[in-house]
C-alpha cells in the first residue's frame, strides 16, 4: 500500500475515534497544519534565555524599631496587675507589625489563671484567629488529647510567643516575638505556674534564646530566667503540628509530657 494511503487510513480512523468520542464540529473555518507548525518552531532561531524572576514576596514585613518597640510593651505589661488587664493590653497594642498585616484580632491564652504549667507555643492561625483562643485546631485538639492523657488537663494555661496570626501561617519572626516576650513573661508571673512547657523550635529558640534545633533540645530540661521574677523549670517538646505530620514523632512527644508530669508530681506538697 503506497505511503500517501497509509496516511490518510490514519486520518480517518481518527476522525472516526474523535466522532465516537462526541466531538461533532470544527473550531476553526479551516484546517490547520499542525506537523508544519511544530517543525516552524522546531526550526526556529532560539531566542536567548528569559532571565529568572524572582518570586513575588508573599508579604511585606513593615520597618519597626523593634528595641522600641519592646520597650513600650515591657512598660504596658509591667502595668497589668490581672490576666484581664494583660489581655486589653496586648489587643490594644500595635507595636507588633503582625497587628496591622491580616489578623482579625489578637489571640491571648486559654487555660487556668492559677495553672501548674504554662504552655507556651509559636503563634495563632487560621482557627485560632477566627475563633481569637490558641490552639484551638487540630493541633490544639491533639494537645488537648496529649494533656488529657497525661494528667495535665485542667492544670495548664496556654498562650503562644506572638498574638496574632502570622501572614499564610509562617513562622513568627525574632524580632516578632521579641517585640511580644514582655508580655509573654508577664503572663507566666501573672499565672506563677511551677513549670513551663515550649511547643515547637520557634517557641523554644525564643524562649530560651538558643540556636540548637528542637530535636536537640526537646526533653531537657533547664530554668528559665529571662524577664522572669525567679528561675522556672521549662522544658521543651515537639509542637503538635509537626506531629500531625509526622506521627511516629508522638513517642518523643509523649515522653516529655510524662517527663512534664513526673516533674510537679515531685514538686507537689505533700498531702
Amino acid at each position: 500500500m503506497p505511503q500517501s494511503a497509509v496516511h490518510d487510513a490514519e486520518i480517518i480512523s481518527l476522525l472516526h475515534f474523535w466522532a465516537e468520542a462526541g466531538v461533532d464540529c470544527c473550531l476553526e473555518d479551516a484546517p490547520v497544519n499542525r506537523r508544519a507548525e511544530l517543525k516552524a518552531i522546531a526550526t526556529a532561531p532560539r531566542r536567548a534565555e528569559a532571565r529568572p524572576i524572582a518570586p513575588p514576596v508573599a508579604h511585606d514585613v513593615p520597618h519597626v524599631d523593634v528595641s522600641h518597640a519592646a520597650a513600650r510593651a515591657q512598660a504596658l505589661a509591667q502595668a497589668c496587675l490581672t490576666l484581664q488587664d494583660l489581655e486589653s493590653a496586648i489587643a490594644a497594642f500595635d507595636g507588633c507589625p503582625l497587628s496591622t498585616m491580616g489578623a482579625r484580632q489578637a489571640v491571648f491564652a486559654r487555660g487556668r489563671a492559677d495553672a501548674e504549667v504554662v504552655v507556651i507555643g509559636e503563634g495563632p492561625g487560621a482557627d485560632e484567629d477566627l475563633q481569637g483562643a490558641p490552639f484551638v485546631g487540630r493541633a490544639g485538639k491533639l494537645l488537648d488529647r496529649m494533656l488529657a492523657a497525661a494528667g495535665l488537663a485542667d492544670r495548664v494555661f496556654i498562650t503562644n510567643t506572638v498574638f496574632w496570626r502570622p501572614p499564610a501561617n509562617r513562622t513568627p519572626t525574632l524580632e516578632e516575638q521579641e517585640i511580644c516576650a514582655p508580655f509573654v513573661a508577664r503572663a507566666v508571673e501573672l499565672v506563677d505556674p511551677a513549670c513551663v512547657l515550649l511547643l515547637g523550635g520557634a517557641a523554644t529558640k525564643a524562649v530560651l534564646r538558643r540556636p540548637e534545633g528542637i530535636l536537640s533540645l526537646r526533653g531537657k530540661w533547664s530554668d528559665w530566667t529571662d524577664g522572669a521574677s525567679r528561675p522556672r523549670p521549662v522544658i521543651a517538646s515537639l509542637h503538635p503540628a509537626f506531629l500531625l505530620r509526622q506521627p511516629a514523632a508522638k513517642k518523643l512527644a509523649w515522653s516529655d509530657f510524662l517527663s512534664l508530669a513526673a516533674r510537679l508530681e515531685r514538686l507537689a506538697p505533700p498531702h
